[in-house]
């Protein structure tokens, strides 16, 4: 066992019916609520003054401070008291509080990067186990020994010797470099698509290049800092290049034609477009495919080669306004004029219904039994769906026709 964790277990166990212990767990005490009222009182005064898009980040951020702020609490008072006494609980605790802290930190990292998911909380939750796992071996005092073991355990990778410690290592240094280049591609995308002067496809190109430098740098990085040789990764990229040639051509196509869908700014996010059989608006565009919500709550994934290949209908490529025609029919010996009108005072009056261009009703025909009209208006906002718009209109006109006597007709089949 660790020399520093055997004398504080003894120091402990000496110490568990004297009043040493009792105010150290006094202590402890105090700094827990101390820091939860510091750090209540903190959180309800920035999260009344902040902005609403600041209150979710400030509130991950308050839970790493608060194990933090004990931690400082306890560091103080083992400092205070180490010259009168023994502070072995005080030691063994903030131990307890660091990796709480590191734990939480490591949450938050997580949830600021990636979109929640289940496997999020699974990853979550493996690693609060392994970082409350290595405390539990390092105050038993086991950690040395499998660390030791872990050394002793060798092998060759070509000519290289190597040990399953410096394998773990590695891992972690990538892992730690990776969340930290990460970590910055995403500070430096929120600033870019808050940019509004730049084309939002532009911002897109842009923060996916970003992420892809600074991840390729922080490999290298964590690469050299373990010690391998980066000059090996010419016979990799020489291998991944023949990969992309035979089995990957599909996937490094998608990721080519996303790039290009982006600069050449044929499509941008919020567009209302039709896609093979499929209407709806741009939600997401990723490097490989594009997220498109349909009107009924229901979103399709697209691969960008498709995009690229197939005839797309952007409706709002020209103007984000969207066209919407609403048709039924009247008897004959109805007054037409009486019923353009009628139609025309109906839709203006709807909230989503455009001003310019005005609506506008026109006879279509003469069917068999009686007169088609199309009633066309104008929408600012198609993302948010016509049906309910199409429902409120007609129920308008339908009790608008009843009030002057105006009879509907059965239309003649197409």
């Amino acid at each position: 066992m660790n020399a520093e964790i055997q004398l504080i277990w003894q120091e402990i166990q000496a110490d568990i019916k004297t009043p040493v212990i009792m105010w150290q767990f006094a202590i402890i005490v105090a700094a827990v609520a101390t820091a939860w009222l510091i750090n209540g009182a903190l959180r309800n005064y920035v999260m009344l003054r902040a902005p609403e898009h600041w209150k979710v980040a400030i509130g991950s951020i308050n839970r790493t401070l608060f194990p933090l702020s004990t931690l400082v609490f306890i560091l103080i008072s083992q400092w205070v008291l180490s010259g009168w006494q023994h502070t072995s609980l005080l030691q063994l605790a903030s131990r307890l509080f660091l990796a709480m802290a590191v734990i939480r930190l490591i949450v938050y990292l997580l949830r600021y990067l990636f979109s929640p998911g289940g496997w999020l909380k699974t990853l979550e939750s493996i690693i609060g186990w392994s970082v409350w796992g290595v405390l539990a071996l390092h105050l038993t005092g086991v950690l040395p020994q499998i660390i030791q073991g872990l050394a002793d355990m060798r092998f060759n990778i070509g000519k290289n010797p190597v040990n399953l410690l410096l394998v773990l290592q590695a891992l972690l240094t990538v892992l730690i470099t990776i969340f930290i280049a990460l970590w910055l591609s995403r500070l430096i995308e929120n600033k870019l698509m808050r940019a509004e002067q730049v084309n939002v496809n532009l911002r897109v190109v842009l923060g996916k290049l970003i992420r892809i430098m600074l991840l390729f740098i922080a490999t290298l990085v964590a690469l050299s800092a373990v010690g391998l040789d980066i000059t090996l990764l010419s016979v990799f990229g020489g291998a991944l290049g023949v990969g992309l040639g035979f089995g990957l051509q599909r996937i490094a196509s998608n990721y080519v034609s996303g790039f290009i869908i982006l600069l050449d700014k044929s499509m941008q996010i919020g567009d209302v477009v039709t896609v093979d059989k499929h209407y709806g608006v741009v939600r997401d565009m990723r490097s490989r495919y594009m997220v498109l919500a349909k009107h009924d709550d229901t979103h399709v994934i697209i691969p960008n080669e498709s995009l690229i290949t197939m005839a797309v209908v952007n409706h709002s490529r020209t103007s984000h306004t969207e066209r919407v025609q609403l048709q039924f029919t009247i008897a004959f010996d109805s007054d037409l004029e009486q019923v353009i009108a009628l139609a025309i005072e109906i839709a203006s009056k709807q909230q989503r219904v455009l001003a310019t261009p005005a609506p506008e009703a026109q006879v279509n025909s003469f069917g068999e039994h009686g007169v088609e009209l199309i009633l066309t208006v104008w929408v600012a906002d198609p993302e948010n769906g016509v049906g309910g718009l199409r429902s409120a209109i007609y129920l308008d006109i339908w009790k608008a026709f009843k009030q002057h006597e105006i009879k509907f007709v059965k239309p003649a089949p197409k």
